[in-house]
């Protein structure tokens, strides 16, 4: 069956029936693709700036496929949990930089990148780097930040440019498969930036914006706790602060100015949130809140399933099997945070992802035969072929309900 086309739009600033436009044709398109689940091969090349492209019912061909970047975190213990997390997320096409921070062994290192380079497929496509030279990471502190932009600036210098980045950690988990995410992705604008933001940020004006912390990571090679200065700080006055989750789904035109930034603002507010509790969950949202030329591609949501106590406490809740349907329906593509081996990971691997213990979740790149308990992404194909399944119809739902008219501006740097 031919199915319609849908061309990336490159714009920073959209109009609103071209949203409309989008929408209605991935109404549109969802509809054909569902009516005909068989795994589809992908252009390597396509003219995103061709207007005939925008929609076009004799179109031949699917739009291309995203390429992902995926940041790995983890501290000493997490070697088995962030295998665990690899091989349930991990696709030829996209990219994976893992990092266990300095509290973690020289060993577990190590045993990581043995890992690595023992998994056939990981070889083949070299897709998967172990950060050698780890930073130190306080939670509460800037140095969690200056990882993520340490890691965001290794991912852009690999040689095949990606679209997007993620970052997760070892207690997170996917709750669909790369297939069913890539497929979705790959009829939205690739400018678009996920990230759950707000500059209503009540107490925590007084708890993190106001006060002054230091972080002994940027100066010392041992992990501590960080130190309260007694002063106060005004709030700005020539920016206004954003804040929200930590988890995101960056673009990466805007990383890169965030990275290379020809304009001062990236760097102004990286000396700002220097001293910043949990500067990580707003430094982003600060930056593309803050620039015409980005303020208008955010999307507020941060694609996690994250369920809190009430009032919520300082973490999340540790999910289970009784929070499983739930996490169904949802939509996102992640959830956190685990315990070590719940059962309800059991149930994911089994239900939704169908993979096996210790091996990758299979999709329409991996082409051996699964007869006899044998592994069938061991013999693989083409990493630009993907067969979506029914679960992709709940991120369907999840994103044209964010990019409907009534949420995607009325929600936008609000």
């Amino acid at each position: 069956m031919k199915r319609s086309h849908i061309g990336f739009i490159h714009h920073k600033k959209w109009s609103t029936p071209i949203i409309v436009v989008t929408i209605l044709a991935l109404i549109l398109l969802f509809t054909l693709i569902f009516s005909n689940p068989s795994s589809s091969i992908r252009p390597k090349s396509s003219n995103p700036h061709s207007k005939s492209n925008l929609f076009s019912a004799k179109a031949e061909i699917l739009p291309e496929l995203p390429r992902l970047a995926y940041l790995i975190s983890g501290t000493k213990n997490d070697v088995v949990r962030i295998k665990r997390l690899l091989q349930a997320v991990y696709h030829p096409r996209n990219y994976y930089l893992l990092h266990l921070d300095l509290e973690a062994s020289d060993s577990e290192r190590l045993e990581l990148a043995k890992y690595v380079k023992s998994e056939v497929v990981m070889r083949e496509f070299g897709n998967v780097k172990v950060v050698g030279k780890s930073d130190l990471v306080t939670y509460k502190g800037p140095t969690m930040l200056a990882s993520t932009l340490h890691a965001i600036a290794i991912l852009l210098k690999l040689p095949k440019n990606w679209d997007w980045f993620i970052n997760l950690s070892a207690s997170d988990y996917p709750l669909l498969t790369q297939d069913d995410i890539l497929h979705i992705f790959s009829y939205l604008p690739r400018d678009l930036n996920f990230l759950e933001h707000s500059s209503n940020i009540g107490y925590k004006e007084f708890s993190r914006a106001r006060p002054i912390i230091i972080d002994p990571g940027l100066y010392h090679m041992k992990k501590s706790g960080v130190f309260w200065a007694k002063e106060k700080r005004s709030m700005p006055a020539s920016f206004k602060v954003f804040m929200g989750s930590e988890w995101v789904m960056l673009s990466r035109s805007f990383l890169e100015f965030c990275i290379w930034g020809w304009d001062n603002l990236p760097r102004t507010l990286l000396m700002y949130y220097t001293n910043f509790l949990y500067s990580l969950e707003g430094y982003f949202h600060t930056i593309v809140c803050n620039h015409k030329d980005y303020q208008n591609t955010t999307v507020n949501h941060d694609l996690h399933y994250i369920k809190w106590d009430n009032p919520p406490k300082q973490y999340p809740i540790n999910l289970t099997l009784e929070h499983f349907e739930d996490m169904v329906q949802s939509g996102v593509p992640f959830a956190r945070t685990f315990a070590t081996d719940d059962p309800v990971l059991d149930k994911i691997d089994k239900d939704i992802l169908r993979r096996s213990h210790g091996r990758f979740s299979p999709g329409a790149w991996c082409m051996g035969s699964s007869a006899l308990g044998k592994d069938p992404c061991i013999v693989n194909g083409s990493p630009d072929a993907v067969k979506p399944s029914a679960g992709s119809r709940s991120l369907e739902k999840l994103v044209l309900k964010l990019l409907d008219t009534e949420n995607f501006r009325s929600r936008q740097c609000k």
